[in-house]
């Protein structure tokens, strides 16, 4: 279970670090789209077909989603040296990736150019190509990288900023809902806008966060002592004792009993996020969608005011958290802000399958990535089997210089060895007969 896996990755993080989570919405750019999922195939014989495919593909990237989703994990520690703190990282790092192993993920380390290039595609929307990184050449010419990444200018106003020629406005989770849905994240990162939200998370000491509960429910039993003493003073000795005081008697206990008894840890957690927009009307539009999935999940967001530089560094993947709303929170109750929605299939060079039903995005999958490149086509008669397995030979005679087999016992895939190029080979074998073997083009060897 996806849920319980989260929940041990959340006990193993260290107390003495804090651990941000970001969301990281961006949308693809045509020209990279382009570049690395079209059909480039030289064949002239063929171009008429290939540019054809691909024209079906511009015309599923129109309808298609296109907002991607980046998951990072950010985790800063105060140590004495380098070499301590990269000692510490190596093995925070390892950790990591054998909890998200086990939920079926994975997760590599960033290096500095990659981390920059998060960084300066948010910043400069539009400008994604125009990235370039060489610190050496940088240092040569006495330049600083921070101006590659940071917009042209920066006007701070009371609730919202300019980053360049877009608007951005900082966000936090101000209160939350006593039971919250586990796709409330998936909800306020649902828009088709370029985002970012972030969980900033410390744990506390699992001693500690005992001693600070049994101090807190002291007290709670204390206010109630003291208002029964009260009531018998005034003769009032049937007096039941007020709900809201039963109730943070009933919470503090069911508190402690998960510290204790069900491994759960204490945790401070932040939620924020910035939202951009190209104009201020819709920026002010998403603010309100924002607003009303919050109130839906019966959570309170706010805008935060004259704060929106401090809300906009503790959202960026930098390690750092300039705000005080810090809100106390269980394992579990953290567990349900999952981060994760959906795992999307884009590879490079790859062929088309279909659309994810999720996230309406593309898939695009090479299986030459795959530790096992088989695959099997089923459904019920009529579903579009055999014209998905003529797709499929279809993108690989256009895409790969594959030999491709063919075992037609109906005959109906004889008009694709027709369009075989003459630098691969379609063999389709017959059931029987005289067209037992009918290549198009074959190559020795």
């Amino acid at each position: 279970m996806i849920s319980a896996g989260y929940s041990e990755l959340l006990n193993s993080l260290d107390s003495n670090a804090v651990t941000k989570l970001t969301i990281y919405n961006h949308t693809l750019q045509r020209i990279d789209f382009e570049r690395e999922f079209l059909i480039t195939n030289h064949d002239e014989d063929l171009k008429f077909y290939s540019d054809e495919m691909n024209n079906v593909l511009r015309d599923k990237t129109v309808n298609a989603n296109r907002v991607f989703r980046e998951l990072l994990i950010t985790v800063t520690a105060d140590k004495e040296d380098i070499e301590e703190a990269r000692e510490y990282f190596n093995r925070v790092g390892s950790e990591l990736k054998t909890y998200l192993a086990a939920l079926g993920s994975k997760c590599t380390e960033l290096d500095a150019e990659a981390r920059l290039r998060i960084l300066h595609n948010f910043y400069r929307k539009g400008d994604e190509e125009a990235f370039a990184f060489n610190i050496k050449e940088d240092m040569r010419r006495g330049h600083d990288f921070r101006d590659r990444i940071c917009p042209d200018h920066i006007e701070r106003h009371k609730d919202h900023l300019r980053l360049g020629d877009r608007y951005a406005r900082a966000i936090y989770m101000k209160d939350f809902a006593s039971y919250i849905k586990d796709d409330m994240i998936a909800e306020l990162t649902s828009l088709n806008r370029t985002m970012m939200l972030s969980v900033d998370i410390i744990p506390v000491r699992t001693d500690e966060a005992i001693r600070l509960a049994q101090n807190k429910q002291l007290a709670v039993e204390t206010n109630i002592t003291n208002w029964q003493r009260r009531q018998n003073r005034n003769n009032n000795y049937s007096a039941e004792i007020p709900y809201d005081m039963e109730l943070q008697r009933k919470e503090m206990k069911e508190f402690l009993d998960d510290l204790t008894s069900r491994d759960q840890r204490m945790m401070l957690a932040i939620v924020s996020m910035v939202i951009t927009a190209d104009t201020k009307e819709q920026l002010e539009s998403d603010t309100e969608v924002i607003m009303s999935i919050a109130r839906k999940n019966m959570c309170q967001a706010a805008v935060l005011k004259y704060q929106q530089m401090d809300g906009l560094n503790t959202t960026m993947p930098f390690g750092v958290c300039n705000l005080s709303a810090w809100r106390t929170l269980t394992t579990e109750a953290l567990a349900v802000l999952m981060p994760f929605k959906v795992q999307e299939i884009m590879d490079k060079g790859g062929i088309y399958y279909g659309e994810n039903a999720i996230s309406h995005n593309l898939i695009l999958c090479n299986k030459a990535n795959l530790m096992n490149q088989s695959a099997m086509l089923l459904g019920v008669p009529g579903s579009g089997k055999s014209f998905s397995a003529k797709m499929l030979i279809l993108f690989l005679l256009l895409s790969t210089q594959d030999d491709i087999i063919i075992c037609d016992p109906e005959g109906e895939y004889a008009p694709l060895a027709t369009v075989s190029p003459k630098n691969s080979s379609v063999i389709r074998i017959a059931a029987g007969g005289k067209d037992r073997l009918n290549p198009m083009y074959m190559e020795e060897g």
